[in-house]
């Protein structure tokens, strides 16, 4: 779970800082993320590559709640096999999939676009932390029908 929560912690920084309320920092630290895993671990699937963590997508519902992929695998075609093994799990139970992304993310804006998904317009994403409130996240839905 440490190695999920390695990715994702990364990750979440990378794509994050600078582009989200200050008020939602304090939640995202590593032993935050760490303590989350858990949480979602049943619906979670983990890209391996030589016994290593290099990426993970989280699918709730109707929703790919998280995807990350180490830094070192992108490009590799990681990211892309677990957004298309996302929307088959989505699939299976919804005719639309649906994904929040931060509104500065340009480059998961434009991995989304060139992946099929259509930019819904923005909204505030609720994102939850550890005490069980949330924080509005100026985000955009971006969705795709898989019927």
């Amino acid at each position: 779970m440490r190695a999920i929560a390695e990715v994702w912690h990364l990750g979440w920084a990378d794509a994050h800082l600078g582009r989200v309320p200050d008020a939602l920092l304090a939640h995202r630290t590593f032993e935050d993320l760490v303590r989350r895993v858990p949480i979602r671990l049943d619906v979670t699937t983990v890209a391996e590559v030589k016994d290593e963590v290099v990426g993970f997508t989280v699918v709730y519902g109707d929703e790919l709640e998280q995807l990350y992929v180490a830094d070192a695998a992108r490009g590799s075609g990681v990211a892309t096999a677990l957004l298309r093994h996302a929307e088959t799990v989505i699939g299976a139970a919804h005719r639309r999939a649906w994904l929040a992304v931060v509104d500065g993310n340009l480059r998961a804006r434009r991995f989304y676009e060139r992946s099929g998904w259509r930019d819904a317009g923005p909204f505030d994403y609720r994102a939850f932390t550890e005490d069980g409130t949330t924080v509005a996240v100026p985000a955009r839905r971006y969705v795709r029908d898989l019927g």
